[in-house]
């Protein structure tokens, strides 16, 4: 008896599993995927080629008007299709149009605006006020904060360790100062980093109590090691709430934060502090970079701190400098 052909999608699937692409990714390449095959009146991908890729990219930014990044999205999403899942030749790939890559300055907010929306998060959840303060202290993206793990804080060391971050690379950045705690201080003067682990803590050992499933653990570590996914090392520093269902492996688990949830949290404050940038969690991090640049922080640190492989992708943080370093305009010299 001929085994059964898994179906595309989930051919799809099992194809970016097997490349460690992240679960975002997963999510947009099959949503994309799906859209072209049901635009194109569910026909199967092998039986189409260029001039329906073609035709599928041109509506999207003709009818529904997308960004050049949707649209880069959507052509990678059913290239991978074609090269990765289905192993066709694209003899047509170099005729497809590509939509040029626009450079935009990025939003930063002053010094003020952070410490305010700072200050509103921690009214509202401690926890979102020292989430916030994280990603401003350390430059970290949201994602990387979401997943920081017990043993990546170094507190003896004044480190933290960022494990397999964009690229899967591994780096590390500062521990804030402020949220250390100094020798000097009564010991009721607990920072809030502290206070935020003994919250974790009691989380973990509600979990062992209800012989819950360990935490997601990346790539074999769970088989290699098969009891580290329930020790306090490897748990969130910042656990969800409530327990949910992995969408992969569809074990019920407790999961970090979730990134949408500080996000919705973050516009909140911002509104309350009449703030009208067009302003989201990772604009901390564009803050963080120009903010280190303007007290003189050389440019090289700031790079590796962020984590980015070419210093010219860093270079786009001195455009601040150029105004906040003492250019006049002509019009006051009249």
């Amino acid at each position: 008896m001929e085994a059964k052909v898994p179906r595309l999608l989930d051919q799809v699937r099992e194809s970016i599993r097997y490349k460690h692409y992240s679960l975002a990714t997963e999510k947009n390449y099959v949503y994309w995927i799906r859209f072209f095959i049901r635009w194109s009146g569910l026909r199967h991908p092998k039986d189409m080629g260029g001039p329906e890729v073609e035709a599928f990219l041109s509506m999207l930014v003709v009818e529904r008007k997308v960004s050049p990044s949707t649209h880069r999205q959507a052509l990678s999403a059913i290239l991978y299709l074609y090269k990765e899942v289905l192993k066709i030749e694209l003899p047509w790939l170099n005729d497809i149009g590509r939509p040029k890559e626009k450079k935009h300055l990025p939003v930063v907010l002053t010094k003020l605006e952070v410490q305010q929306t700072i200050q509103v998060l921690d009214s509202s959840n401690t926890t979102f006020g020292l989430f916030a303060r994280l990603l401003y202290g350390t430059g970290m993206r949201i994602m990387e904060a979401a997943r920081l793990r017990v043993k990546d804080i170094e507190f003896d060391h004044g480190a933290i360790l960022i494990r397999d971050g964009k690229g899967f690379k591994d780096r590390v950045v500062m521990l804030p100062q402020s949220l250390v705690p100094a020798l000097k201080e009564p010991q009721s003067l607990v920072p809030a980093l502290k206070e935020q682990l003994a919250r974790c803590h009691t989380i973990w050992e509600m979990d062992r109590r209800n012989e819950l499933a360990g935490v997601d653990m990346p790539f074999a570590l769970a088989k290699k090691y098969p009891r580290a996914d329930q020790s306090w090392a490897w748990f969130w520093v910042f656990p969800q709430q409530s327990v949910s269902t992995d969408p992969r492996s569809r074990i019920v688990r407790r999961h970090h934060l979730y990134p949408q949830t500080f996000r919705r949290a973050f516009q909140l404050a911002l509104k309350k502090n009449a703030c009208f940038k067009p302003a989201s969690p990772h604009t901390l991090r564009h803050s963080f970079a120009t903010h280190l640049l303007q007290s003189g922080c050389d440019i090289r640190t700031v790079q590796d701190l962020l984590g980015h492989n070419d210093v010219s992708t860093t270079m786009i943080y001195t455009h601040i400098l150029k105004i906040a370093g003492g250019v006049r305009s002509p019009l006051d010299s009249l």
